[in-house]
């Protein structure tokens, strides 16, 4: 994709491995070691997202086994809804985190990313407007604009720039790693922070440094310059008093 700002639906996968309601406890521990996933969404008869079950959820069963509340001595029976009763689960339904944490394929990369990490988790269940499932977006789907090419970021750059209202031979974008570097000089020197902005906001980009300047200054004139072009006096006339 070139020219335009990705988006969740652009590096998703959309071949998603998940659960219905009623899968037990076994058959997603064994559906989550052949495809080497760690998190499943859980769906409707109809596809839409119910939840999510991790490998976390399923860990609390070992988490809890020391503290089992049928043994003597043991801590009281598990309430609905807390960890000792989710370590009491046996359905993905029952084990679920609900309601999922989900994201629409035209999000910007940017609300993914904010979403995985206000929330901590790794990845999120794309859903269309129905609440159908139609991917999954993972941490590294996220970093797949960093694998796009120094050119291709350099043209977008340009092409920004120029939007802005920077000309084209004015201004040098040279790109490396995905580090991008801005030479020469702009008609506005209060422009060069939007210069900046435009070039950070293009997808792939690592960094930016700035070598702008601003237009250059009328020199100043030389003393013996300025005397004679200072309006002339009538001969024999003394200093002004």
């Amino acid at each position: 994709m070139q020219g335009s700002q990705y988006t969740v639906g652009d590096v998703m996968t959309p071949t998603v491995v998940a659960l219905a309601g009623g899968a037990m406890f076994k058959e997603i521990v064994r559906t989550m070691e052949q495809w080497g996933v760690s998190a499943m969404p859980v769906l409707d008869g109809r596809g839409r997202v119910l939840g999510v079950v991790s490998e976390a959820d399923l860990l609390r069963k070992e988490e809890l086994r020391d503290n089992d509340p049928a043994l003597p001595g043991g801590p009281p029976r598990p309430v609905a809804g807390s960890r000792s009763a989710k370590a009491r689960a046996v359905t993905a339904e029952e084990l679920m985190n609900t309601p999922a944490v989900t994201v629409d394929p035209a999000a910007p990369l940017g609300r993914a990313a904010r979403l995985m990490a206000r929330h901590g988790v790794k990845r999120l269940p794309v859903v269309g407007d129905d609440g159908v499932l139609v991917g999954i977006v993972s941490r590294s789907d996220l970093l797949k604009v960093f694998l796009r090419g120094d050119d291709d970021i350099a043209g977008e750059v340009r092409r920004r720039v120029v939007a802005a209202g920077f000309l084209t031979e004015s201004v040098g974008v040279a790109v490396r790693e995905g580090v991008v570097t801005l030479t020469g000089r702009v008609p506005d020197a209060s422009r060069v922070p939007l210069a900046i902005r435009l070039a950070r906001g293009v997808e792939g980009v690592v960094d930016v440094r700035c070598d702008l300047t601003g237009p250059r200054r009328r020199p100043l004139l030389e003393p013996d310059l300025a005397d004679e072009r200072s309006p002339s006096r009538a001969p024999g006339t003394g200093p002004e008093t």
